[in-house]
This record gives C-alpha cells, sequence and structure tokens, in this order.
C-alpha cells in the first residue's frame, strides 16, 4: 500500500463497486444524482452545501470532488469559504447549546428529558461562568452568518444541513426558525437536507477506495 491512505489514485478503485455490489451502487448513483439536480436550490447551491457539510464528515475525496464541482457551477472561493465558516460556526454551535444538558445534570430540579427548547435558557450559565470565551464564540456566530458574498438566506440553508449533519437538535430548531425569517421554503430546507444525506453517505461511498486497496495488500 502506498505511504499516504488519502491517494487520489485509490478512488480508481471505486469503479469496481458496480460488479462488486451492482445493485446498491446502482441505487446510490440514482440517489446522488437526483439529489444533485437544480430544484429548488441550483447545482451551484447545492454544490456549496456539499463542501459545507463535506467539512463536517471530514472526507478529502469528498472535499476535492465538490469543491471542483462547485468551481464548474460558478462558485468563487471567498463563497466556499464562507460557507465552510458556517459548518465552523454551527458546529461550535451543537457544542455550545448541548452545554444546556450538562447544566441541567448539575442542577437539582432536573428532568429525563434531555431535549426540550426549554433547555436552552441554560445558555445563559454558560456565559457566566465562562465569561471570555462565549464572548468570542458569540461574536465568531454572528460573524460566519451575517451577509457577505453569500446571503443570510443561504447561509441560514447552510447552516440547516450542517444541524442535520452534525445530529444537532437544538441547531436544527434554532437555523430553521432563523431561515424561515429569511424568507427560505420547505423546498429549499428539503433539498439542503437532502444534500447533506447525500455527503453522509459519500463520506463511507468513497472510502471504500481505502478498503479495496487494503484488501488488495
Amino acid at each position: 500500500m502506498a505511504g499516504s491512505f488519502y491517494e487520489t489514485g485509490h478512488m480508481q478503485h471505486l469503479g469496481r463497486l458496480k460488479d462488486l455490489a451492482p445493485d446498491q451502487t446502482k441505487a446510490f448513483a440514482t440517489f446522488n444524482n437526483g439529489v444533485f439536480k437544480d430544484g429548488a436550490l441550483t447545482k451551484k447551491d447545492k454544490e456549496i452545501i456539499a463542501v459545507a457539510v463535506a467539512h463536517v464528515t471530514q472526507c478529502p475525496y469528498c472535499i476535492d470532488t465538490h469543491t471542483k464541482n462547485a468551481k464548474k457551477e460558478g462558485a468563487s472561493l471567498e463563497e466556499l469559504v464562507e460557507a465552510v465558516y458556517v459548518t465552523t460556526a454551527v458546529e461550535a454551535g451543537g457544542a455550545v447549546t448541548h452545554s444546556t444538558n450538562m447544566h441541567n445534570a448539575l442542577a437539582d430540579d432536573t428532568d429525563d428529558t434531555l431535549y426540550e427548547r426549554s433547555n436552552l435558557k441554560n445558555l445563559n450559565q454558560l456565559g457566566k461562568h465562562a465569561k471570555d470565551g462565549f464572548q468570542g464564540y458569540s461574536g465568531f456566530n454572528q460573524a460566519a452568518i451575517q451577509e457577505g458574498e453569500l446571503g443570510k438566506k443561504f447561509k441560514e440553508i447552510i447552516a440547516v444541513a450542517i444541524g442535520h449533519a452534525t445530529l444537532c437538535p437544538y441547531c436544527i430548531d434554532v437555523h430553521t426558525e432563523n431561515a424561515d425569517k429569511e424568507g427560505a421554503t420547505r423546498e429549499e430546507l428539503s433539498e439542503a437536507v437532502l444534500v447533506a444525506s447525500a455527503l453522509l453517505a459519500g463520506g463511507s461511498y468513497a472510502h471504500m477506495a481505502n478498503m479495496i486497496e487494503s484488501y488488495g495488500d
């Protein structure tokens, strides 16, 4: 096996999947192609979302493929960087919002329900006990979501997709409401979530290239 796990040449192994598992490979291709068609969101929009989600899944193959696809669809590097900053902010927000469960666990009057919207009232506890860090997070989060090369509405749509990729119910709730306020439609949000779904599947799909390479040793 080569010295690096991530050799672009490994991707040639994916051509074998149609022989190793033909039905599944065909179904995956149909799924992926359907997700990335122009719809309520354009192909450019979807490829930008895909690049953002690929940074959640940390799949270098996906980052490479969808960055190139996004560039072909007209996305600028500035737009892609802003999209990935949305990813970083939502991932940071997942840890911050889940701190409400920590504070509930430390409280004497906590109940057994982990995911209640009312739990978010405990976010002020994080700011109280870690003021400087919390203020830094708040400023970063606002900067990541503000209008820039990408509009605020689209950034909130990206955030909803990232919330599903990170499985953060608080993030899904907050950013869905924000996206709705910015004028996002159900169709746009649904298509964004399916991009996240395809990228989560795609990370496993692409990494089969490494499995086949290892099996060949």
